[in-house]
């Protein structure tokens, strides 16, 4: 049986039930709601403005005060279930970060969901799950 569980989240539905697996599945463990900040996100959004350069340190702000949102959300859908989480979010690409901190963090077991990104992110990059299902150092459920 697991006893410390990953769970990355966003704001997909396929997050929310990847969340939902993990709660139901491993209810006793400690589940950590994993949330991504991806600099390549929130840096290619700006650019130049005429001859301003935008703020990244505020656009930046912003992405992480939608992180915590996300994992507020994470927090009360546990709850829902009687589950205490932890939440952490990490800054660096989305697959490696997920891998990286299963291996820091004595992670046993990681969940996500099937395609949590879209657009051209999921399509240049490839898909999340796939790569961390690839590379990580402990079993991964990819939940639909």
């Amino acid at each position: 049986m697991a006893r410390h569980v990953l769970v990355a989240v966003d704001d997909s539905n396929q997050s929310t039930e990847a969340l939902e697996f993990a709660c139901t599945e491993y209810p006793e463990a400690t589940i950590t709601a994993l949330y991504v900040l991806d600099p390549g996100d929130f840096y290619a959004v700006s650019g130049v403005e005429g001859t301003a350069m935008a703020n990244y340190d505020e656009i930046q702000g912003h992405h992480e005060d939608r992180a915590e949102e996300i994992l507020e959300r994470a927090r009360e859908q546990a709850a829902d279930h009687g589950v205490e989480i932890e939440t952490e979010h990490a800054l660096g690409g989305v697959s490696r970060s997920i891998v990286d901190y299963a291996a820091e963090h004595d992670v046993d077991h990681i969940v996500v969901g099937s395609h949590g990104r879209t657009g051209a992110s999921r399509i240049l990059l490839g898909s999340v799950a796939e790569t961390v299902a690839r590379r990580s150092p402990v079993p991964v459920t990819i939940v639909r």
